[in-house]
C-alpha cells in the first residue's frame, strides 16, 4: 500500500462519478484516512461512510477562507495530521466570451482557482510545522490548448491560473519540505460530461486522441496517487498531463 498511516484532504469529493470521490477511494485502497471536502456536508458524510470507519466528511466552500480554515482545523484534529492535500474541487460553464458576466467571471475564478489558494493556505502552516507534505492541483487540458468542449473561456483562464500559483507555491514551499504539483486532463467522464456527450461528439472527439479512449475519473485518480506518495518524493512544479494524448506538446 502506497499510503499506509498517511492522510488526506481531497477537496470536491463527495460526487458519486467524480475524480474526486474516485481518487478518496483509491487513497482509501492504499491505507490512507481520508477526509472529504465538499460544499455538500451531507454527500460529504455520505461519501466517508462508504470508504468505511475511520474516514470524515466535512463541509467546505473553497472559496471561503473560513471555511477552509475551519475544515483544515477540523481535519487536523481528527487525524492527528494531514499529510496530503489535493485540491480537487472546481466548476464548469459552458459560455462563449461575450457571454460571459461579471458574475460568470467571478465564480469560475473564484471556485476553480482562489479555491486552490484558500484551500492551500488553510493546510501551509500545519504542514510547515511538520517538514513535509504533498499538494496536488487541479487544472485542466483546456488551460494548455486554449478552450476545452464543456468549459467557457473563463474556465481556461481560471485553470491557467492554477498552473502559475502551484508552481509558484512549489518554488516557495520546496524548502519547507513541501511538494506541489499540478495535473492537467483531457476529457474524463464525469457528472459533468454525462448526458452532454452526444454520439456524434464523441466519435469526432476520439479522432484527437491516440489512446481513442476517453478518460475515466480513475485515470485521473491514479495521478493523485503517484503525486501523494513517496513514489514522486523528488517532484515538485510538476504539470502532468492526463488526456489520452490529446495534447502533445
Amino acid at each position: 500500500m502506497l499510503l499506509a498511516g498517511k492522510t488526506a484532504a481531497i477537496s470536491g469529493a463527495a460526487s458519486a462519478r467524480g475524480i474526486g470521490l474516485a481518487t478518496a477511494r483509491l487513497f482509501a485502497k492504499h491505507g490512507a484516512k481520508v477526509g472529504i471536502l465538499d460544499l455538500d456536508e451531507a454527500g460529504a458524510q455520505r461519501a466517508a461512510k462508504e470508504l468505511g470507519d475511520g474516514h470524515i466528511g466535512l463541509h467546505c466552500d473553497v472559496a471561503d477562507l473560513e471555511s477552509c480554515k475551519r475544515a483544515a482545523q477540523s481535519a487536523i484534529e481528527a487525524f492527528g495530521h494531514v499529510d496530503i492535500l489535493v485540491n480537487n474541487a472546481g466548476i464548469t460553464q459552458p459560455l462563449k466570451i461575450m457571454d460571459i458576466s461579471p458574475e460568470n467571471w467571478r465564480r469560475v475564478l473564484d471556485v476553480n482557482t482562489t479555491g486552490v489558494l484558500y484551500l492551500s493556505q488553510a493546510f501551509i502552516p500545519h504542514m510547515r510545522g511538520r517538514k513535509r507534505g504533498s499538494i496536488a492541483c487541479m487544472s485542466s487540458v483546456s488551460a494548455q490548448r486554449g478552450g476545452g468542449i464543456f468549459g467557457g473561456p473563463h474556465y481556461s483562464a481560471a485553470k491557467a491560473g492554477v498552473l502559475g500559483l502551484a508552481k509558484a507555491m512549489a518554488r516557495e514551499l520546496g524548502p519547507d519540505g513541501i511538494r506541489v504539483n499540478s495535473v492537467t486532463p483531457g476529457l474524463i467522464q464525469t457528472d459533468i460530461t454525462g448526458g452532454k456527450l452526444t454520439p456524434e461528439m464523441r466519435t469526432e472527439i476520439l479522432k484527437g486522441i491516440p489512446l481513442n479512449r476517453l478518460g475515466d475519473a480513475e485515470d485521473v485518480a491514479n495521478i493523485y496517487l503517484f503525486l501523494a506518495s513517496d513514489l514522486s518524493s523528488y517532484v515538485t512544479g510538476a504539470v502532468i498531463d492526463v488526456n489520452g494524448g490529446m495534447l502533445i506538446h
